[in-house]
């Protein structure tokens, strides 16, 4: 079966309700803290905090990486998160989107896993 890749992350092979998953990035817009290529491990329906590095799909359907700034409200009033780049010239995020629904939230990076494991306070904001 051939899988889509998408801009920004590539979904691992975890399967349906699986607590946990991993993903792979693609792209520049979360330097200095994760590289083109980085394999995180993902806890699905974490409860996130701000300063999280979270998987999330915007509107148009693009799973992207990004970390988890502040709670707020979407344009429909719903709950959401503000999601930004670590490097704020590369890649979309809700500068450019809004803020992302809270369903649309899909998990909270745990740790990278390649190519050299990095956890806990490494992944937070600084």
């Amino acid at each position: 079966m051939r899988r889509r890749r998408e801009r920004g992350l590539v979904p691992g092979d975890e399967g349906p309700g699986a607590p946990f998953g991993t993903a792979r990035v693609r792209g520049r817009s979360m330097l200095p803290t994760l590289s083109e290529g980085d394999l995180l491990l993902v806890r699905h329906g974490a409860r996130v905090r701000p300063g999280d590095l979270v998987v999330a799909r915007f509107a148009d359907g693009t799973l992207t990486v990004k970390r988890a700034v502040e709670p707020r409200r979407t344009a429909s009033g719903a709950p959401g998160w503000w999601l930004l780049s670590d490097n704020p010239d590369e890649g979309v995020d809700s500068r450019h989107r809004g803020p992302v629904a809270e369903e649309r939230v899909l998990g909270v990076v745990r740790l990278r896993v390649w190519p050299s494991p990095r956890v806990g306070r490494r992944l937070r904001s600084r």
